[in-house]
């Protein structure tokens, strides 16, 4: 009962005996809770030692997990019809902003630096915009993120609230989890994977000429020739190196990333670590423009007008939006050449689970997002 722990403080389910305005109190923490008992009696050498026995049996019944919760049973008789029980004491809770500072460093090592650099500090600046952070007004909170952000976005910070606050929970710095039982329905299509918009092959050659032809932003026209024929994500090719080309393979082993200090090197691939992807004659007709004498193993196939890592969001807001505009044809993202790729190859009848290896995506994924994508292409059999 008056065991201390290395820092002074009483150890783990003993109960302290202090002095509450001349009279005695019992004090303990339970389950993350703080509770007190009031004796009713005075503090006298004779009252201690009742105390101290009082204190003791709470202890026995913390060590066997059979801690009456309402007290009375460790009310003494005498003052059990005049004391209102005592109900545990509320800890103060802590700002939604509190907690996920302390969770973004929990994570900050788990996770890719691209995701720590973007995705964290995206959800703490939605967190930083709300009306409020107090965890009581959790509903305010969800329907703020639900009127200023896309579904798509609104539901991918509430995930994140859910797993802060369960890790919160699990930490003892909350009791619950107040967004534990929300959830944002995404109507389908709205992620990046799943936005299938492909071009026709005639605007895939288009686009490649446009750059080809243009005074600005020639320098990229085979890493858009590369994306188009390879389908690879635009994080892997501006990775690639040459000491990832063999005679018959490109081996993706790399992708670069951005991170709290700008562009890097990450090892590793979105959704696995490694994939090879079988050279065609388009491809290595690709390959051979891009090589030079200076080049070394550790190059990089594709950089920059400057030499550096191709930052794809800035090509992409600039050259890439600047050369479908010259094409005169429906804008869509850059990241419609990966489902250009894989679209052609389901319409040329290319078994999905080989795109799925070369692509690194899944046959359930090509066969239900990918079938038959692009209508213009398709002309129903003759049936007679």
């Amino acid at each position: 009962m008056f065991s201390k722990t290395p820092t002074g403080r009483a150890s783990k389910g003993s109960v302290s005996i202090i002095n509450s305005h001349e009279r005695l109190q019992l004090r303990f923490r339970y389950q993350s809770k703080r509770y007190y008992i009031s004796t009713g009696l005075a503090d006298t050498p004779a009252n201690r030692k009742l105390a101290e026995l009082k204190a003791s049996e709470i202890e026995k019944d913390i060590l066997c997990e059979r801690l009456d919760l309402t007290l009375e049973k460790y009310q003494p008789q005498s003052v059990l019809s005049t004391i209102t029980p005592i109900t545990p004491i509320r800890k103060s809770q802590p700002q939604l902003d509190e907690l996920w500072n302390k969770y973004r460093e929990f994570k900050k090592p788990q996770v890719s630096p691209s995701t720590y650099a973007k995705d964290f500090s995206k959800h703490r600046n939605h967190i930083a915009k709300l009306p409020t952070r107090s965890l009581d007004e959790a509903s305010a909170i969800r329907d703020h993120l639900l009127s200023n952000l896309t579904p798509d976005a609104a539901k991918r910070c509430l995930t994140q609230l859910k797993a802060c606050c369960n890790w919160a929970m699990e930490e003892g710095l909350i009791d619950t989890n107040p967004f534990a039982a929300m959830k944002i329905k995404v109507p389908k299509g709205t992620l990046e994977e799943q936005d299938i918009n492909p071009f026709s092959k005639e605007e895939r050659n288009l686009i490649i000429r446009t750059f080809a032809s243009d005074r600005h932003y020639r320098h990229y026209t085979n890493y858009v020739r590369f994306l188009f024929f390879t389908g690879c994500r635009p994080s892997e090719a501006v990775g690639l190196k040459w000491k990832h080309v063999t005679n018959s393979v490109i081996q993706f082993r790399e992708t670069v990333v951005v991170s709290e200090n700008g562009l890097v090197m990450k090892e590793g691939l979105k959704t696995q670590i490694k994939r090879d992807f079988p050279i065609n004659s388009e491809v290595q007709a690709i390959l051979d423009e891009m090589k030079s004498e200076e080049d070394s193993f550790e190059s990089l196939v594709f950089t920059s007008p400057k030499g550096k890592f191709i930052d794809h969001h800035n090509f992409a807001n600039r050259a890439w939006k600047s050369i479908i505009g010259k094409c005169n044809i429906p804008y869509r993202k850059s990241y419609q050449t990966r489902h250009t790729f894989i679209s052609l190859c389901v319409e040329a009848h290319i078994n999905s689970t080989a795109i799925g290896r070369w692509t690194g995506t899944s046959a359930k994924m090509i066969d239900n997002h990918y079938g038959a994508t692009n209508f213009t292409n398709l002309r129903p059999p003759e049936l007679s």
